[in-house]
């Protein structure tokens, strides 16, 4: 029997505010057995037409399914975590301290801040913000999961072609809400643990660009494309009973450790 009811692929992205309606974020799902279909925010416009998903939209959705009892598995394409360097740094020891921290400095989840508020001084100049910004990274510094694969960028690396940055600084603090609001429902990989449990929701990293090409398009956009790309990967390694062996890579007792607090790209092996 199947431990998922649904297969969940997530297109992030960072632009905008949290509230922002945007293309750029798609969600597809599949139940076992199925193919994965383009899923839409629940309310209508004015005028009756579909609207597109904010950020706010997608952790409240994924939290809503979880308080439900709903078991799907969600891929998300943004960093979870940051690199060592940094969070030695910042003397910070565990993902939860991380977490904390992060909101303080980067208070992206308010519903009118955008990331490049955050990156050019604007809300440390307002009185209700003095902290933002002041944790930062180098564009050198990489995850021990990064380095593992051929072409992912650092999560410190904004404004180019592919750049994670952006929707890693967007996204991090609604990990932190969806954790508070549904926290014995879901686990997050591999930072509640590398084995997930039977009977929870489980979120976890993944970098479409991987496995995004073992698929036709068929009139996708690529936003469209590569959530449908994760949805279809992860219902096709549950099929082959291929998921316990990424949700556990073979890393060192020191990768290990180091991971449990950076993160882990599920799928790099």
């Amino acid at each position: 029997m199947n431990r998922y009811d649904l297969f969940i692929g997530i297109d992030y992205s960072g632009a905008k505010t949290p509230i922002s309606r945007m293309k750029a974020l798609q969600i597809f799902a599949t139940m076992p057995g199925g193919q994965p279909e383009k899923q839409y925010v629940k309310m209508l416009s004015n005028n009756g037409k579909r609207v597109n998903w904010s950020r706010s939209d997608i952790a409240g959705w994924l939290i809503e399914l979880a308080q439900q009892g709903m078991r799907y598995l969600a891929g998300i394409d943004h960093g979870f975590s940051f690199p060592g360097s940094y969070l030695n740094r910042y003397k910070l020891k565990t993902w939860p301290q991380f977490l904390d921290d992060f909101v303080r400095y980067w208070p992206t989840d308010r519903d009118h801040v955008y990331v490049d508020f955050i990156r050019d001084g604007v809300l440390q100049r307002h009185e209700n913000f003095p902290l933002s910004g002041m944790r930062t990274g180098r564009s050198d510094e990489f995850r021990l999961c990064e380095r593992w694969t051929s072409s992912a960028k650092s999560v410190f690396q904004f404004d180019v072609q592919g750049s994670v940055a952006k929707s890693t600084h967007a996204g991090i603090p609604w990990l932190k809400y969806i954790r508070d609001a549904a926290g014995a429902h879901v686990h997050i990989w591999p930072f509640d643990g590398w084995s997930p449990p039977e009977h929870k929701a489980v979120i976890a990293e993944v970098y479409p660009s991987i496995f995004r090409h073992r698929y036709p398009r068929e009139g996708r956009s690529a936003d469209e494309h590569d959530a449908y790309a994760v949805a279809r990967w992860l219902a096709e390694c549950a099929a082959r009973d291929m998921l316990d062996r990424y949700f556990n890579p073979p890393l060192t007792v020191h990768e290990r450790q180091l991971a449990e607090c950076e993160g882990w790209i599920l799928g790099v092996t």
